[in-house]
């Protein structure tokens, strides 16, 4: 994220500040948007973007905050599946339909 993402930021720190960011096309912003639970933390964070209150580094740095959770999640959860669970998950069964 800190790299390689599309950030909606100025050029300078000096030119965001004055203009703000564009969270339409900032793609840590839109990791936000998935991820983060808190809608009235997202419009803050929206608003401060735009402002040009919050800059791109800060932003990103939340994104990789939020991501990170779900990823180690997703993590803990993956170890706990077996053979058994695959088979559980995989196996032919009837669905029922009711007309």
């Amino acid at each position: 994220i800190n790299k390689y993402a599309f950030s909606g930021g100025q050029q300078t720190v000096e030119e965001h500040r004055a203009k703000g960011g564009n969270c339409d096309v900032d793609i840590s912003f839109q990791f936000l948007r998935f991820f983060l639970d808190d809608d009235a933390r997202l419009a803050e964070i929206r608003e401060q973007y735009t402002r040009g209150e919050m800059l791109s580094g800060e932003l990103k740095a939340l994104a990789v905050a939020e991501v990170t959770v779900i990823v180690r999640e997703m993590q803990e959860r993956r170890k706990n599946v077996n053979d058994e669970t695959v088979d559980q998950y995989s196996k032919v069964r009837p669905l029922a339909f009711k007309y």
